[in-house]
């Protein structure tokens, strides 16, 4: 077994069904919970102190002992402060984030593993086959990821091209009936309905980068905590902006997720219906500007622990305005980001590194 790999390496094979369980989850329910990172973060400290001790106490080379810090400094020191930062700008959620951090310290030096003891010959006899110059694994398997990860929006796109939805949106949206808003994990986003040629100048794609709208799980929270469903919001918008029509003891939100859509509608639910004076005002508009707080969004937001998921009530608001008046909405799905993680780290794992192989078939190393 010794002969195959280090023991440290073989018990990093952990990670692989693991990972593979949490993209899984992350496809079905964008969730993982936080309990499911101690086990990891756990192996991934046995696993350093194991290899700090084996190096401390060993026959090993002074060479490779500094190496083996080097790279594990710049592994721990670079990858977890990025991540964070990226979550703090949002480019990555919280589960994203605990991934790459764990990432980071469960894999600082590459793995080796010598298939040639198990009898297979061949490029295969010695995995990975494309070993970076660097020498930091979890460097090789962030560049995986990005990669894998950037093929997202191109499928994406070709998919809205081949239904006619041909804008700068086509890249990060897809179009949806209504409907569905409540069947999607994503976010609304707000844009004209432009094509590809339209606007081609900086002030006019910049608009393309103002997109995020309503989260649609602070959507299902709502909804949950109104006790009606979407189709009810819909057939009567005017007495759902009346904050008046607020039920006088709203349902626990829940956390968004598919099992809380919804409510038990109830017609008493709905409170007190909009006076004749307010119809006439609404006859100018949507008759938002005739509330405080239009749709109760404010009260909700109040009432709720938590800022469900970074909605303001201006957010909220347009969000339900978008969804009472249009038929079709377009939202981004996101990318599930452990999703690409761990075919990254499969084929890290296997192959090595795509973007080392790449410059180096180009003749750039």
């Amino acid at each position: 077994m010794t002969e195959f790999a280090a023991v440290p390496d073989i018990l990093r094979l952990l990670v692989v069904p693991a990972f593979g369980f949490l993209a899984w989850r992350d496809i079905k329910t964008r969730r993982v919970p936080n309990k499911t990172w101690y086990p990891l973060a756990a192996l991934a400290l046995l696993l350093l102190v194991w290899e700090v001790y084996t190096l401390l106490t060993g026959d090993v080379a002074s060479f490779r002992r500094r190496q083996f810090f080097i790279r594990t400094v710049i592994s721990i020191g670079f990858l977890i402060p990025l991540s964070y930062l990226f979550w703090l700008m949002g480019g990555f959620g919280g589960a994203d984030a605990k991934a790459f951090m764990v990432v980071a310290v469960l894999f600082p030096t590459y793995p080796s593993y010598e298939l040639a003891a198990v009898g297979v010959d061949g490029a295969l006899a010695d995995l990975p086959i494309v070993v970076t110059d660097v020498g930091v694994f979890s460097l090789t398997i962030l560049s995986n990821t990005v990669l894998i990860g950037a093929l997202y929006p191109v499928a994406l796109a070709g998919k809205n091209a081949a239904t006619g939805y041909v804008s700068p949106g086509m890249f990060v949206a897809k179009p949806i009936p209504w409907e569905r808003a409540t069947e999607e994990y994503g976010t609304m986003l707000d844009f004209s309905d432009r094509k590809l040629t339209d606007d081609l100048s900086l002030s006019g794609l910049w608009s393309y980068f103002t997109w995020r709208s309503l989260d649609l799980d602070a959507l299902r929270m709502y909804l949950q905590w109104r006790g009606c469903t979407l189709a009810d919001l819909r057939e009567d918008p005017d007495a759902f902006r009346d904050p008046a029509s607020l039920p006088d003891e709203p349902n626990p939100p829940g956390d968004g997720s598919m099992a809380t859509d919804g409510g038990t509608p109830a017609e008493e639910s709905l409170g007190a219906t909009p006076s004749d004076e307010g119809d006439e005002e609404r006859e100018a508009g949507d008759g938002s500007e005739a509330y405080d707080d239009p749709w109760g969004a404010e009260a909700f937001l109040d009432d709720i622990e938590g800022t469900a998921y970074g909605t303001s009530p201006e957010v909220l608001r347009g969000g339900l305005e978008t969804l009472a008046d249009d038929d079709v909405i377009w939202i981004s799905p996101g990318i599930p980001f452990i999703v690409p993680l761990f075919v990254g780290l499969v084929v890290a794992f296997t192959y090595g590194d795509l973007l080392f192989a790449f410059l180096g078939l180009i003749g750039f190393v």
